[in-house]
Formats: structure tokens, sequence, C-alpha cells
């Protein structure tokens, strides 16, 4: 609904980004029109970008009715709260929220903390991180069709998602790059075939697939980060 006569919400953002393809996918999961600027962050922060979040520089941004809201998973609750008729991301029950806040952290801390190696540490490392990560993921999804549960498709569910499309980077790069190979070494379908089912079935929801950008896409622009950064 991006570009629609909206209720007052512009997103600041980055195309490939998935902390900004977390809040595309809470809006169209809310039905909420809103208007998208795509932020040029490989190359100079617009005015507007270091107005709105002059503490970390940084996309996401979300501004409802001229108001800044910042960090990714601070925005879907934010969403959650100000919009109570919309559907929710998080679940009613105390316990259930604070639980679906705990994995939405882990998958920022282990997910994306270890992902990010990959641009910034070219030396031969160990695959155990990663590895375990997604297995822990895994566990916890257990038997559930969606990280929510009962709740369906949720917060975790949205926090998680992105990601995926970075997986065929660590696969490829597992495997057609030697140093990369002793770096990661992951097959995620090896690994961690429910996660690979559970992603299947969230790509089936429109609000993800109009959201997220091909493993392809992804590839080459990992590439030209890794080359930005002299490891390729």
């Amino acid at each position: 609904m991006a570009g629609e006569k909206n209720v007052g919400l512009v997103l600041l953002d980055f195309w490939v980004s998935p902390f900004g393809q977390r809040c595309r996918i809470a809006l169209a999961e809310k039905g909420l029109p809103y208007e998208y600027v795509e932020e040029n962050i490989m190359a100079v922060k617009s005015d507007r970008l270091l107005r709105s979040n002059p503490v970390y520089k940084h996309i996401p941004v979300l501004l409802h009715d001229g108001r800044t809201i910042t960090e990714s998973l601070i925005i879907l609750q934010h969403l959650d709260q100000v919009f109570p008729d919309t559907r929710p991301l998080l679940p009613a029950d105390p316990y259930e929220r604070a639980h679906a806040r705990f994995w939405a952290d882990y998958v920022d801390k282990k997910v994306y903390g270890s992902g990010s190696k990959m641009y910034t540490e070219p030396q031969m490392q160990t695959n155990i991180e990663m590895v375990d990560i997604l297995k822990t993921l895994e566990r916890e999804l257990g038997e559930k069709e969606f990280f929510g549960g009962e709740h369906g498709f949720g917060f975790v569910d949205v926090a998680l998602i992105p990601f995926t499309a970075w997986f065929e980077s660590f696969d490829r790069y597992s495997f057609k790059k030697k140093s990369f190979d002793r770096y990661w070494g992951v097959k995620v379908a090896e690994v961690a075939p429910k996660l690979v089912s559970w992603a299947a079935r969230c790509q089936e929801r429109e609000s993800v697939s109009n959201s997220l950008y091909s493993p392809e896409k992804v590839y080459d622009f990992a590439g030209m980060m890794r080359k930005d950064f002299g490891i390729e």
C-alpha cells in the first residue's frame, strides 16, 4: 500500500534492508497505506534521514504525523499500539508478548550479529555459531506453522523472515568462495529444514512476497558489499 493516500505515515528505508522490510511487511499485514521514501544510504545520507535519526543515522525511520519512530522492532510495536483495530503482530497475553519480544531480540543479536561478519571478517572462521543459531530457532519453531503459534503469523515471523533472502548468500559464499566455505560452511536446508519450510509458508503471504527481494539480488548486493570492505 506504499504510495496510496496514507494515514500520516512515511517510511524512510533502503530496498534491501531486512529491518526496513520488517516495517513494510507489518504495514502490509495491517493494511496501512504509507509513503515510501528510498534512502540511498550507500552514498550520502539525506538531510531528512539525519534530522529524523540524529543518534544512529540509519534506516528504517517511520514518520507518524511528523513524529519520529526509529528501530524496526520498536516501529512494529508502535504500529500495534497506535492502530489497535488492525491485525495485531503481538499476542494479547502478556507472557506470550514477552516471549515474542525475547525471540525477536534473539534474531537481532544472533542472526544479524553473526551474519554481518561476512562483510568485515575475511579470515577463516568456524561455522559452529551460525549452525547453533539456526538449530536454536528451529527448536523454538518446533511443529508450529509460524513462530506465533496459535496467534499465527506475528512479531517473530516478521522479525526473522527478511533474513531468509540472505540464506542463499550464505550458502553461495560458503560453497563458491573458498575463504567463505570455511567461514560459514552452512547449508540451511540441511541444518534447519523446518526453517526452510517455514520460510516457504511465509512467502505465500502477499505481505512477505511483495516486500522481499530475490536471493539472487541479495547475493549480488552482498558481493558488492564485500568488495567495498576489501574482502573480495
